[in-house]
């Protein structure tokens, strides 16, 4: 069926199928190691709890035949085990297996994201369960790629780079002349190492970077469809803008699977490397799956094409509780102004003018001022995230900002692991509080004079003192 295999993708989509397998195993991890915390029968927002509103229609999950926290932590586990195998073995296994395999990651992280509430609310977990599911369908080492899933990973990536375009130019006025990002390298959600450069690079070059930003996001995708090489050049110039993002930030496995994705579109032929060899025909039954994927995902195509149609353009929003054909974007503002809620605690017994309070350091986002900001991504810190959002507005942190302040108050060991340093490691604070600070970037003169790479002004009181009553098993209560 030469209508129907791209043995010239080979390459590309070796390279596709292998990184979105460590993505996974990456996700499965995080997972693992910050579930308890967040999601576990005792977390800030339990699962047992969620799933008692809802159906399994409504949040799809092998956690509404059974949920604790030992069966969470084996289907992390099995999840990264699985994809680990993935990684480093995808090419030995038969079809039938590499599809079931593909299609447990794709259960089990559904079954994750599905019951994650806030802590799973960003565009890249659909992201990588879209793409998760198209992998099914790609084939192996022993089976040439089909044409239709390889015009559908294209069509996914299209969606995330003119998505995210169109909802830059809708959105904040400074996308439009030009000055972005003489906030955004200082404003972002969790900055990077290098983002202190980034952030003092001069301003004509800043206007570069977003002008060049809105030719990859609303020019080039149109290229992934186009005849080659000028497919494989839209590739790569998709690859190397995310690589610029990675660099000058972390935004979770986000830049890397959209890299990922951009390999679909390589003819390995315009690369420099011959034409794969000779490899059988697909069998019927896969041919059959793959027509009935590719019908079905042009239906479900009908929702995120409309939204990108639509002046009310939405970003990052399933329209299905199994996460396929979603629409993507990001930024579609920017803050001019960074705030950070610092949380604080203390051993004195009482509070006053002379507290002395001492700061807990998270592992992510910006506390210490002269600490550099750290490389974290793939690796996705939830709470750190989230812990931006709340400084936007205190709405976002409703749920879980006084669980997680109860935790503290009782050094609840697994909380702390999400820390980078417990300022109370003998024994737990009597008070805790939070407070919310302006930062911003030093200067390079005040780089060099204080060696601090952030200053920061105090704004106000956030959570006001809080402490936990003498009586054992009570609920913490605010100091007046």
């Amino acid at each position: 069926m030469d209508w129907f295999s791209a043995p010239e993708y080979r390459l590309g989509a070796l390279v596709l199928e292998h990184g979105v397998a460590a993505v996974y195993l990456i996700a499965f991890v995080a997972a693992a190691r910050q579930f308890r915390p967040l999601l576990g029968e005792r977390g800030m927002l339990p699962v047992p709890a969620y799933l008692a509103r809802r159906s399994f229609w409504r949040a799809p999950s092998i956690f509404q035949v059974r949920y604790s926290d030992r069966f969470f932590a084996g289907v992390s586990w099995l999840g990264a085990a699985l994809a680990a195998a993935m990684v480093a073995a995808l090419d030995a296994v038969p079809l039938w297996a590499a599809m079931l395999s593909w299609l447990t990651l794709w259960v089990l992280y559904l079954s994750i994201v599905n019951v994650g509430q806030t802590w799973y609310g960003f565009g890249w977990e659909s992201l990588l369960l879209e793409t998760g599911f198209l992998m099914i369908f790609l084939g192996n080492g022993q089976v040439a790629p089909p044409v239709l899933t390889l015009y559908l990973v294209r069509w996914l990536l299209f969606r995330v780079e003119f998505g995210a375009g169109l909802i830059k130019m809708r959105g904040d006025s400074c996308w439009r002349d030009l000055s972005c990002l003489d906030y955004h390298h200082e404003t972002q959600p969790m900055p990077g190492p290098l983002s202190w450069f980034f952030h003092h690079l001069p301003r004509p070059l800043h206007r570069i970077e977003v002008a060049g930003n809105h030719f990859a996001q609303l020019v080039v995708p149109f290229g992934l469809f186009a005849p080659q090489p000028v497919a494989s050049i839209a590739a790569g110039v998709i690859v190397i803008t995310q690589l610029w993002l990675v660099a000058s930030g972390n935004f979770a496995w986000l830049n890397w699977l959209t890299i990922f994705l951009a390999f679909s579109a390589v003819d390995q032929r315009w690369v420099g490397v011959g034409a794969s060899g000779v490899l059988p025909g697909p069998p019927l039954w896969f041919v059959v799956l793959v027509i009935g994927v590719t019908a079905a995902m042009l239906v479900l195509s009908y929702w995120p094409v409309r939204n990108m149609l639509s002046p009310a353009q939405r970003m990052n929003m399933s329209f299905n509780v199994f996460h396929l054909c979603n629409t993507y974007g990001a930024f579609g503002s920017i803050s001019r102004i960074r705030q950070e809620v610092v949380i604080e605690g203390t051993s004195d017994t009482s509070v006053g003018d002379q507290t002395v309070w001492q700061e807990y350091e998270f592992k992510g986002k910006p506390t210490g001022l002269r600490r550099l900001p750290r490389q974290f991504a793939p690796y996705h810190l939830r709470l750190d995230w989230l812990m931006w959002f709340a400084a936007i507005s205190p709405g976002y942190a409703l749920a879980w900002m006084t669980p997680l302040l109860h935790r503290l108050l009782r050094n609840d060991f697994a909380t702390l692991k999400l820390l980078q340093r417990n300022p109370f490691p003998d024994s737990p604070p009597r008070f805790v509080r939070a407070q919310l600070y302006e930062y911003r970037f030093t200067t390079p003169a005040e780089l060099r004079r204080d060696r601090a790479w952030w200053h920061r002004t105090l704004i106000g009181s956030y959570v006001p003192p809080l402490a936990l009553p003498a009586q054992a098993g009570g609920s913490p209560t605010q100091d007046q």
